[in-house]
């Protein structure tokens, strides 16, 4: 039986959750990414700072967007309950929102930043994936996002305190937070020695049809909406295509360029 563990400061009278903890190592380790690799790749310093300070924006309205959409989930279930945007909060959500937000601010101060978002796209992907990981991780400290009910060698008991059922569950989390790892070291590999520029739909792609099979092992109800599938393989479905459009449009406007050019 797993605990909810936290760190005591009786001193102080303060109680530091894993959860917390493995939310701010995403988001630190997201950040090393972005510096990193993008001295790596030769984007300007005041690019990446940039970029740096619209994602910090932007993490604050995904989650405030997480919390959005997981409350619209929980009304749409069951309108009697009311609107209460203390009822968890939704990855998928968060990341619209925070993307949104993102593009935004990009949009609004392009024409004074000494570079282009182009240039940082397939890079951006090895940050989310990195920080995402370790935020799955967490999830599994805090026992929310649990799995069904298994038998099997992998089935893990959470303790009571948590949301998680009191029997074996699947750590769907964990399933996340190592396919997430598998597919940052891909990005990291395409992008950093064959500037593979294609990493953004990768993403999406990729997890987008992960997410979408996971929810058939997930157990923690988020609601349901047409067809009676879950929200997130709804969003999967969006990113899915999100993805295959973003790579079309890229390489017909790639084309465009190289007949004007050879014109």
């Amino acid at each position: 039986m797993l605990p909810n563990p936290i760190i005591s400061i009786d001193a102080l009278n303060i109680n530091i959750y894993m959860y917390g903890i493995m939310i701010a190592v995403g988001i630190l380790a997201a950040f090393v990414v972005l510096f990193g690799y993008g001295k790596l790749l030769k984007i300007k310093d005041s690019f990446l700072d940039f970029i740096f300070y619209n994602a910090l924006v932007s993490i604050a309205v995904g989650f405030g967007a997480a919390a959005l959409f997981q409350a619209t989930y929980n009304y749409i279930e069951n309108p009697d309950a009311g609107f209460d945007l203390g009822g968890g909060i939704t990855f998928i959500g968060g990341f619209i929102g925070g993307a949104l937000c993102f593009l935004a601010i990009y949009f609004i101060f392009r024409r004074r930043l000494e570079g282009r978002l182009i240039e940082a796209v397939s890079m951006i992907p090895c940050c989310i994936t990195v920080g995402h990981a370790f935020g799955r991780i967490g999830c599994f400290f805090a026992g929310c996002c649990y799995g069904k009910a298994t038998d099997g060698i992998f089935g893990v008991e959470f303790h009571p305190a948590s949301p998680a059922p009191s029997y074996p569950v699947h750590p769907t989390q964990l399933y996340e937070a190592i396919f997430l790892f598998v597919l940052f070291g891909v990005c990291t590999l395409l992008v950093l020695k064959f500037r593979f520029k294609h990493n953004l739909s990768l993403y999406f792609i990729g997890y987008g049809i992960f997410r979408f099979l996971l929810e058939y092992v997930r157990d923690d109800d988020r609601g349901a909406l047409v067809g009676g599938i879950s929200p997130s393989q709804f969003w999967s479905l969006g990113l899915i295509v999100t993805g295959i459009a973003v790579v079309v449009i890229w390489e017909l406007v790639e084309r465009k360029k190289r007949t004007v050019v050879s014109e």
